[in-house]
């Protein structure tokens, strides 16, 4: 982690965008709350990079953050209605508690940011391969490569995850 940004940088940001970031974020989502959200995860990752960008281009820097931030907002919600509608299929007896609802959809989300990282045909091959069942030839077909290539895209991909695995913890 970066050292800390300038105080009085950070504050001339805030007070200076804030209030502009929050609206430009309402209008995209439609909910004050998730902007008010998203606009302090905004600072929240200005102050852990350690850089505020200089004046000129504050408002594209913050815009450019909040992007992602609401990126990733919109794919953890279709996470997790996915996740939602595959447990209410199954039996009351089987549905997990809501602690472990909770672990699993932060895995969840964990294991499609690491996936978003990997090439689209070696994440496809892989999820094929893993949660459609489908033989490295009926990929091949699928995204008309060659075996030898879905042997590498899966192998890619798997490489990806072993190497999150033994990450040290942020």
């Amino acid at each position: 982690m970066s050292s800390s940004p300038p105080p009085l940088a950070l504050e001339t940001l805030y007070s200076d965008h804030h209030g502009w970031l929050r609206g430009w974020l309402r209008k995209r989502l439609g909910n004050a709350c998730d902007a008010a959200d998203l606009a302090h995860d905004t600072y929240l990752r200005i102050i852990t990079s350690g850089r505020v960008p200089p004046p000129e281009q504050s408002r594209r820097h913050l815009t450019r953050i909040a992007n992602g931030l609401v990126v990733d907002l919109y794919r953890r919600r279709q996470i997790e209605l996915a996740y939602l509608e595959a447990i209410a299929l199954l039996p009351p007896a089987h549905v997990p508690s809501e602690e472990a609802r909770a672990i699993t959809l932060e895995a969840l989300v964990e294991i499609d940011a690491l996936l978003h990282c990997v090439p689209a045909k070696a994440r496809t091959a892989l999820l094929l391969c893993k949660l459609e069942g489908m033989s490295y030839r009926d990929i091949a077909e699928r995204l008309q490569v060659s075996v030898s290539s879905v042997e590498k895209y899966i192998a890619t991909a798997l490489q990806a995850c072993a190497g999150a695995l033994h990450a040290p913890a942020p």
